[in-house]
């Protein structure tokens, strides 16, 4: 999705920054685990074709793509963006009926990062991008149901468990994002700095 492709979203543990081509190979590593392949229900792919997902996502209408990063980290470093990925996150924009209607789907491939708090704000900033500048005002997450950490998670947000699918072995939860339900999202991202995101973001966050 173009809409978010200058910008970046800085919290106190996790930093969200556009997915471009500077992270496809450090991407590619992540998703040659069986063990992530199969909580995302996702294919192995070659290196070429994460290229060409990496640049359709970027272009497509209906999905908007952050990839994040360790906050401590990255505003610190001289290095590159790649040396702190943590994890992607995605909305899906793909309820034709409903445009507010966005399918949340939250990765934090760093083992290292888990149990931290990382997926929950990443999940948090997420919520407000997709309240405040995509018009969402319901929000779906279908969770693999072994991954009994995400469905916790999800429900610690006021997600509720909706539906079961048997045959996928997949939970969706959902969250209908009332005035009141803002005003609590909005309280908890009131920390989160929203940056131009550049070519020299990407090797030294501290020139910002």
């Amino acid at each position: 999705m173009k809409i978010n492709q200058n910008t970046v979203l800085q919290g106190k543990k996790v930093t969200l920054v556009p997915y471009t081509s500077a992270h496809v190979c450090r991407y590619h590593e992540w998703m040659k685990s069986e063990e992530l392949q199969r909580l995302t229900a996702s294919e192995p792919l070659s290196l070429e074709q994460e290229y060409e997902m990496q640049r359709s996502w970027q272009e497509d209408a209906d999905k908007c793509t952050f990839i994040v990063l360790e906050t401590e980290r990255w505003s610190g470093q001289a290095g590159t963006e790649e040396d702190c990925m943590v994890g992607d996150v995605n909305l899906f924009l793909t309820d034709m009926e409903d445009p507010t209607v966005g399918e949340i789907e939250v990765m934090i491939a760093e083992p290292s990062c888990r149990g931290r708090g990382f997926g929950k704000e990443t999940t948090l900033i997420m919520m407000f991008y997709g309240v405040t500048k995509l018009g969402i005002t319901k929000f779906e997450a279908k969770v693999g149901q072994e991954n009994e950490a995400s469905i916790c998670m999800f429900k610690k947000l006021n997600f509720k468990e909706v539906a079961v699918n048997r045959i996928f072995q997949e939970v969706t939860l959902r969250l209908d994002v009332n005035e009141q339900q803002k005003q609590w999202l909005l309280e908890q991202t009131n920390h989160v700095e929203e940056k131009h995101y550049s070519v020299n973001l990407q090797t030294r966050a501290s020139e910002t």
